[in-house]
């Protein structure tokens, strides 16, 4: 069968595909649908998603990827993900904060990577929060100085409705048969209605 779905092909007798999505918090509508290979990574969909000026983008830290988040920065938009483990910084300013919210700090960094810095050369703020529901701690990375710590740290639980439209999918419908890409298309805007 995936001879005839060639553009599904992930592995040799395996095929799959990726839905790349951007959800409109206000209107809790897909404004954004995206159909790749199961091979595509998923940052390359930053290269093709229509920006907005002001508007958030909150990622999974699959998408951190510092050359295209910095296009994202110079378009004027707003960009909070989860920095990765690794990453090499050097601290430049941290602000006063409250630990009763949860916040462990809120800094002001510079990329010190040569490569990474040349890629990303503004400044970033890293934002270390305790999550009590889940009693796990993140890091965020963001380029918005103008909201509080606990507001970025609020804007990104709402990446997890994404997570949770993409688990209604899963239990929803049943993929057993290719429906190619316009019927797909078709089949989530009726779901929306």
């Amino acid at each position: 069968m995936l001879k005839y779905f060639w553009r599904a092909k992930l592995r040799k007798n395996k095929g799959a595909v990726k839905l790349h999505t951007v959800l409109d918090i206000k209107t809790e509508i897909l404004s954004f649908i995206h159909i790749a290979a199961g091979k595509t990574h998923e940052v390359n969909v930053l290269d093709i998603i229509e920006l907005e000026v002001n508007g958030y983008f909150i990622m999974d830290k699959g998408f951190v990827d510092f050359k295209r988040l910095c296009a994202l920065h110079l378009q004027k938009a707003y960009f909070i993900t989860r920095a990765k483990i690794k990453m090499k910084c050097r601290r430049i300013y941290s602000a006063k904060v409250d630990k009763t919210q949860r916040i462990l700090y809120d800094q002001t960094i510079k990329l010190i990577n040569y490569y990474v810095l040349k890629d990303y050369p503004e400044k970033l703020r890293r934002i270390k929060y305790y999550d009590i529901e889940t009693k796990k701690t993140f890091i965020f990375l963001n380029n918005n100085f103008e909201l509080t710590a606990l507001e970025i740290a609020l804007l990104s639980r709402y990446r997890w409705r994404i997570e949770l439209f993409f688990k209604w999918i899963k239990q929803h419908l049943k993929a057993k048969s290719f429906w190619g890409i316009q019927k797909m298309l078709l089949r989530f805007k009726c779901m929306l209605q």
